[in-house]
């Protein structure tokens, strides 16, 4: 078998390991292949026992390295919050450039947003995941997405705020002397818009994603360098985008308002009817560059 028969043969191999393929269609795409009898046989079950990895070998360049990357754990956390004890996913990231306080949807603080936690420590943030329905017992008091978002609603937003706040507070504490940054998702992008405009100075930076900024807000107080990303297919949303531009303007605050024309609303989100890889994977990139970019002394 050549270098690249043995290639596509693993391949087979690997889809049915996985469950993509039957067997009887296994053992019919290798003997196109010329893989036939015991060699097919052998190849399935070296596969199916998970044991076809390569051995990783040394190198002698000092110069040369391999890097493996995966979302953080998470840890489930409770911390001091202004009424109750607040609650939160925490992923600590191994040589932290800052701290990032990641606000979720009107779905509450759910597996998808922990990963999120756990996407920005691999990169070298850690994360503060806050549910903002710990005094209701969190978002695992609720039977589902409609009973959380209805929960939501009902909670004032300046209790969101001194959460958030709270938050803040406790990041710093876990990031001594590191910059802190906030990003927020649909709800929780209104969130972020909330707390830049609540004359908060801590914040280095901050990434409301498609989030409504709120009528009125204005961001006096604020020192954060602001990213601002919509889907160009949200209408809803960006409406509201020339009052967060003028407010910036007049604040005469860093900005970029960044729209992904081809995306709609909660793009972002993965688990999601509405995502949009190729949206995801650039906006992503830019907030960690955008991150990376602002100041530390802000978080002073």
């Amino acid at each position: 078998m050549t270098e690249i028969q043995r290639y596509l043969a693993e391949e087979v191999a690997e889809d049915l390991a996985d469950g993509i393929i039957n067997r009887r269609e296994a053992i019919r795409r290798l003997g196109l292949l010329g893989v036939t009898g015991a060699a097919a046989s052998g190849l399935l079950a070296t596969f199916a026992s998970g044991t076809a990895a390569a051995e990783p070998q040394s190198s002698g360049n000092r110069s040369a390295s391999e890097t493996n990357w995966a979302p953080v754990p998470r840890e489930s956390i409770t911390f001091t919050g202004p009424r109750v004890p607040l609650m939160a996913a925490w992923a600590a990231a191994e040589k932290p450039r800052g701290g990032v306080l990641v606000i979720h949807e009107n779905r509450g603080l759910n597996e998808h947003i922990r990963t999120v936690a756990g996407r920005f420590a691999a990169s070298g943030y850690s994360a503060l995941a806050l549910d903002l329905l710990s005094e209701e017992g969190g978002t695992g008091a609720f039977p589902g997405e409609a009973e959380v978002a209805a929960a939501l609603s009902r909670i004032p937003p300046e209790r969101f705020v001194a959460d958030m706040k709270a938050g803040l507070t406790e990041l710093k504490r876990r990031v001594r002397g590191k910059k802190l940054c906030a990003v927020g998702y649909c709800f929780g992008g209104n969130m972020v818009w909330r707390l830049l405009t609540s004359n908060e100075p801590r914040l280095a930076a901050g990434a409301a994603y498609y989030g409504p900024f709120p009528e009125g807000g204005n961001f006096e107080g604020s020192r954060a360098a602001v990213l601002g990303v919509y889907g160009g297919l949200d209408a809803r949303v960006n409406a509201t985008r020339p009052a967060a531009k003028a407010a910036l303007e007049a604040a005469r605050l860093k900005y970029e308002l960044l729209t992904f024309t081809e995306a709609d609303h909660a793009f972002f989100n993965d688990t999601g009817a509405r995502f949009n890889a190729h949206g995801a994977t650039e906006a992503w990139r830019r907030t960690l560059n955008w991150f990376d970019a602002a100041d530390n002394r802000h978080s002073d």
